[in-house]
């Protein structure tokens, strides 16, 4: 045990990787089994079909993941690139340890106490809810982010400690290759570029002046750019199945869209969004989710603790060694107060003020606490810092009084308050047994018939059914249309271009297999003799540069329009959106040649928008839309929540093919993230509004079954963490 601390000590390498065992160990623990909602999906399809995900496409990111789920670790492809989430933000953990460990040398001259002190604070930073909730599956890209912060970070620290000369030089140039290779990931890596510069003139500013340093730099950042616009133009001239944005050409408009956003259309940060003291105010409350969110009252305790630990491990830092400490009050700077101004969100999804008056259009449409992703992470750092200035007090306090072991040893069990987000965050931030977006994205694509068009709204209705056609094979017949997405010449153009694929009775679920009614499943719509028939047309008729043209927004054409001759819609507005436009397009094209189905997810647009509710018959979770007004009779019921149902139909999903298990089972915290509840929901209305119908058939056995279901799920929404 040394009692000085040098900066030429050898870097402990290996319990940085004791760091990463550590904290792969937890993630692995409650590691998600497949896929989860919002960008999850459409990432882990993205990866397996090397396709383009949204702006800004996140070509390292695809290349990365694409690679890792080569390898057979495990069989599930998803569970795959949830170790990938896993492996590179523990990847993050460790480099944050190394720097971490180098910036407390100053503080604590034991190197024992010391590493403890740096595992501890960065062990709390990885049980931070939002890092181990997002570390769990690949929700985002924002993992990778973290690795290439604390490894670009660690260069920089790295170069600094080296002698000076050719070789200490290539850590400059590793960090600031590390820094363009990550903006082709996300941006928020690009942060750390102010520990650069701060390093640079605190240690070496001379350095800008050679030469040969420079021009090594410059070409690594272009090597590091070069991904952008390679892989992006390149693969989406291939038109893969994933390819948002379609930024084909190498110096195209579209890949300039694609790398700038502007899809997203967002204002300049000079027009708030949100009042500026507002979005300080919801980067708090996420800041308060983090050290205890299960902690119910006591949550705030920890939230104020480990916000004192976070200031004084700064406050530690400026004393005792100012390079440190002006690098760490940058970087805290850059991802909060910066990336808070700059990111100008809305009002937050669950804020509320004590004023109130924010409407939902004022409001986001989910928690944006995974942009702050990365400061919640390196606040590991800051944390590390304060125990290694409480276990240096100690042991200054004791002086004399104890051995020299001992009185450094003294303060250590302070180190134990890293368990706290361990304990506080075990039940909502796992992801450990949630299966419902894979097996919703199953049930809805089992609900329409073969060679059917199914139309969605959003993203958690989509981009489950992406990954179950894309990573599944789960029918890749069904043609999607994303009522968010015909808003997008590119959408409407990959509906057009996506060839019809053939249905495969052996591997759908078996309701849609020739025969089954004479198996004794009536399904209201018998399959005729020999199965179905592959349509030959394109989903729409007009060409891809016709429908490029579709006007954004026009006016409608009179109150209502025949589409066929016993179909008429009857609008319910005086404009029309370019997605209504390619709905009806939809419609047309092929009422009679493929069959046409809204999802529950959909709510009352195809009623209120365009007037089709008479000529909607519910399916279980999917409604299909038939060529002439419904008639009640037979198999047709009316429902008093569904509207007109087929009852045969709806119990053979219901209880032959869907997954309600995987919607009723018992949650300890509730469903956490409440703003893709709509999708649990749906089970409820669909299950709980069959169980009276099921009464009146007199099959109490299934009605007791639905109701259970619908309890289940009520169960889950009624709980909040």
């Amino acid at each position: 045990m040394t009692a000085t601390a040098t900066p030429t000590e050898r870097p402990p390498y290996i319990w940085a990787l004791g760091t990463f065992v550590v904290v792969m160990i937890l993630y692995i623990i409650t590691l998600a089994p497949t896929t989860a909602f919002w960008d999850t999906s459409e990432y882990i399809a993205a990866a397996k079909v090397l396709g383009i995900p949204h702006p800004p496409g996140n070509p390292l990111f695809t290349l990365m993941a694409h690679v890792w789920g080569l390898i057979p670790m495990v069989s599930d492809y998803a569970m795959r690139i949830n170790l990938f989430a896993a492996a590179t933000s523990a990847g993050g953990a460790a480099f944050w340890f190394l720097v971490a460990e180098r910036w407390t040398r100053a503080i604590l001259p034991s190197r024992g106490p010391r590493i403890a002190a740096a595992f501890a604070g960065i062990l709390a930073s990885a049980a931070a809810w939002t890092v181990w909730n997002q570390s769990t599956v690949n929700e985002k890209v924002y993992t990778i982010s973290l690795l290439s912060l604390a490894l670009t970070v660690w260069c920089v620290v790295r170069w600094a400690d080296e002698p000076v000369g050719q070789r200490r030089d290539r850590w400059l140039v590793a960090a600031i290759y590390l820094l363009a290779l990550t903006s082709t990931n996300h941006m928020m890596g690009v942060l750390a570029a102010p520990v650069i510069g701060i390093y640079v003139m605190m240690t070496d500013w001379r350095v800008i002046m050679r030469p040969r340093v420079i021009a090594a730099a410059a070409l690594a950042v272009v090597v590091g750019l070069s991904i952008n616009y390679v892989y992006l133009p390149i693969r989406a001239g291939q038109y893969p199945p994933i390819n948002e944005g379609e930024p084909a050409g190498f110096f195209s408009k579209a890949l300039s869209d694609v790398l700038g956003r502007v899809q997203y259309g967002k204002p300049p940060v000079t027009e708030r969004m949100a009042d500026f003291p507002a979005q300080l105010a919801m980067y708090w409350q996420y800041w308060s989710w983090q050290w205890g969110r299960d902690l119910g009252g006591f949550s705030r305790v920890a939230t104020a603790l480990f916000t004192f630990l976070g200031l004084s491990g700064l406050v530690a830092l400026f004393r005792r060694d100012k390079r440190a400490g002006i690098s760490a009050a940058a970087l805290l700077f850059t991802l909060t107060l910066l990336l808070i101004y700059y990111l100008n969100f809305r009002y937050g999804f669950s804020y509320r003020p004590g004023d109130g008056g924010i409407t939902q259009d004022m409001r986001e449409v989910r928690e944006r606490d995974y942009f702050f992703i990365a400061s919640f992470a390196f606040a590991g750092v800051l944390f590390a810092a304060a125990f290694a200035a409480i276990i240096r007090g100690v042991g200054d306090w004791l002086g004399p009084r104890a051995t020299d072991r001992n009185r450094w040893l003294a303060g250590t069990p302070v180190l134990l308050l890293a368990l706290v987000p361990i304990i506080g965050n075990r039940h909502t931030a796992t992801r450990a047994h949630e299966t419902l977006a894979r097996d919703f994205a199953i049930d809805i694509l089992e609900s329409v018939e073969p060679y059917g068009i199914l139309i969605t709204a959003g993203d958690n209705d989509t981009f489950p059914l992406w990954f179950a056609q894309e990573v599944l094979g789960v029918r890749r017949d069904v043609t999607l249309a994303n009522l968010s997405l015909m808003n997008t010449e590119w959408h409407l153009r990959q509906i057009r271009r996506r060839p019809q694929e053939a249905f495969n009775p052996a591997t759908a679920a078996a309701i849609w297999r020739p025969g089954t009614d004479q198996a004794g499943q009536p399904l209201g719509v018998a399959p005729p003799p020999g199965g179905w028939t592959m349509p030959t047309t394109p989903a729409f008729s007009l060409s891809t540069d016709s429908l490029s043209a579709l006007p954004e927004i026009a006016a409608i054409p009179g109150q209502g329009m025949n589409v066929t001759d016993s179909l008429q819609i009857t609008f319910g507005g005086q404009y029309l959106m370019r997605s209504d436009i390619a709905t009806i397009l939809l419609i047309r094209d092929n009422l009679g040649i493929r069959p046409i189905f809204f999802s529950w997810s959909d709510g009352a647009y195809p009623d209120n928008t365009l007037g089709l509710g008479p000529y909607l018959v519910t399916h279980g979770l999917v409604r299909k839309l038939m060529p002439t007004p419904v008639q009640l009779g037979g198999s047709i019921v009316n429902s008093p929540t569904l509207g007109p149902m087929d009852v045969e139909r709806t119990r053979a999903l219901l209880f032959g093919v869907y997954h309600p298990e995987a919607a009723a089972r018992p949650r300890t915290r509730g469903w956490v993230d409440m703003p893709s509840a709509s999708i649990l929901s749906l089970y409820g209305i669909v299950y709980g509004g069959f169980a009276p119908m099921l009464l009146e058939m007199g099959d109490t056995t299934r009605a007791v079954q639905a109701e259970a279901v619908a309890e289940g799920v009520e169960r889950a929404l009624r709980l909040r963490p």
